[in-house]
């Protein structure tokens, strides 16, 4: 992926983004560099943490990567599914009922999420719910949209 433009973000934009994530992941974002990557090729508007592609935009709002959600574990808006689901999820499926274990209860249709496997705990995949997290463990149906995955061009992103 090609960079388009890069610059740094006002103290406004950053504090937006430490807003919005600790309110809707319980993540503190604390560091001392933040740079928004506009990318040539995609759909996606990079913001880099002290140097790493920790947040991405989807549809305007900032959301953590896979990757940042690996460096600061979010405790709120979580899918974990099962070590069946983990070859599916890693390469970009949509979740189904039948791989997820738990989903928390806050989580409304329409929602990002983040998406994390149960023996070890890492994350595979950012998403949109489908449905709510109450709804999210059964037998059949896609329950979350896959956006961002590990693997894809933007876990791959080295700037």
């Amino acid at each position: 992926m090609d960079i388009k433009s890069r610059h740094h973000l006002r103290s406004d934009a950053i504090g937006e983004i430490r807003e919005t994530l600790r309110e809707e992941l319980g993540v503190s974002l604390d560091a001392d560099s933040f740079e928004k990557v506009e990318l040539e090729d995609s759909g996606w508007d990079v913001v880099l943490v002290d140097g790493s592609p920790l947040v991405v935009y989807f549809d305007d709002d900032p959301f953590v990567t896979v990757r940042g959600a690996n460096a600061r574990p979010p405790e709120k808006h979580v899918v974990t599914v099962d070590a069946g689901a983990i070859e599916f999820v890693s390469n970009g499926a949509d979740i189904m009922r039948p791989g997820i274990v738990q989903a928390d209860g806050d989580i409304a249709a329409g929602d990002l999420v983040v998406v994390n496997e149960q023996s070890h705990g890492k994350f595979l995949a950012v998403g949109r719910a489908r449905v709510a997290g109450t709804e999210m463990v059964g037998e059949e149906g896609r329950v979350v949209e896959s956006l961002h995955h590990v693997g894809d061009d933007l876990y791959e992103l080295s700037v």
